[in-house]
């Protein structure tokens, strides 16, 4: 029995660094399973959001102080860079900019965080980014968006992943009280559909980089190594403010993980398309920050779980 959940447990620490090594090598053939990712988001949220208390959802300055930082830290670092290259400088912008992942409160549970605290901040950072994408990416372009039909599509992209979910646990919660329970005591099973969801969308993430230009190359590697200092400076600056609060989880990946997929949505539609790999490359570096995360956890748990039963 005890030899079962070792093998169980050491599994889970090492399979999404095996999500991220299989959708590397197989990316050829990701775009013909892609369309379920959604499916398994939604999934995997709804899993985790029966756990949520609706008495604990309330704006604290805790969210406001993440959302100062998401907004203020991708325009001041976007007229630090300007000067140097306006294009890594958008692409600097949009690592911040990108709003919180839909889900966030996923990875948030599996490493013993908050997901009421990031639910909350992820619902008003995913609205202030609908209503301030128009303004703000006009002026990195340098040009006019259409206010309506940048709302339209970011909050279409958006709330139903983050709302339906959460609709769908409450309907649940109320009318069959005994399978949220039992759903909620299987927190699990979110995990092994999140590595799935990692599986497909590392492997869109180099399919997507392959095929830029080889003539921007350069331009490319700077782009990836920019997102990569972005993505590790909101990690930290989000577990030194989620501590000053109480949850160092909870500030870390309501501030560094990103909705990478709308980020690049974003960049392709309004900006320089080269500017999409500052997201695409922050696609990979989070997910390695979040896989290192649950792998070190797992093997604390193993050891935990050995020291008592010696």
């Amino acid at each position: 029995m005890h030899r079962e959940l070792h093998l169980r447990q050491m599994l889970k620490s090492w399979i999404l660094p095996l999500a991220m090594l299989g959708g590397i090598l197989l990316h050829d053939y990701i775009d013909k399973v892609a369309f379920i990712t959604p499916y398994l988001i939604f999934i995997s949220l709804t899993i985790t959001y029966t756990k949520l208390k609706i008495s604990e959802f309330r704006i604290t300055k805790f969210h406001w102080l993440l959302l100062a930082i998401h907004i203020l830290g991708g325009i001041l670092i976007y007229i630090a860079l300007y000067n140097i290259s306006p294009t890594i400088a958008a692409g600097a912008f949009m690592c911040f900019f990108m709003p919180t992942a839909t889900a966030a409160p996923v990875i948030t549970n599996m490493l013993g965080g908050s997901i009421t605290k990031v639910a909350t901040y992820s619902l008003l950072c995913n609205f202030t980014i609908a209503i301030t994408a128009p303004s703000l990416l006009s002026i990195v372009r340098g040009g006019g968006i259409d206010f309506l039909s940048s709302f339209t599509v970011i909050c279409a992209e958006v709330i139903p992943l983050l709302l339906v979910p959460f609709i769908v646990a409450l309907i649940i919660k109320f009318s069959s009280p005994r399978l949220h329970t039992a759903i909620s005591n299987h927190q699990s099973i979110s995990f092994w559909i999140w590595a799935a969801s990692l599986f497909i969308v590392m492997g869109q993430a180099v399919s997507f980089m392959i095929k830029q230009p080889v003539e921007e190359f350069p331009e490319m590697i700077q782009l990836a190594v920019i997102s990569l200092i972005i993505c590790g400076l909101q990690f930290f600056a989000g577990r030194k403010i989620g501590k000053h609060f109480g949850d160092k989880i909870a500030g870390a990946q309501g501030l560094m993980q990103k909705n990478t997929i709308l980020g690049i949505w974003m960049t392709l539609t309004y900006l320089n398309p080269i500017v999409s790999v500052a997201p695409a490359a922050y696609i990979v570096w989070q997910n390695i920050i979040n896989s290192m995360q649950i792998y070190f956890k797992t093997k604390r748990e193993i050891k935990n779980h050995q020291n008592q039963t010696v």
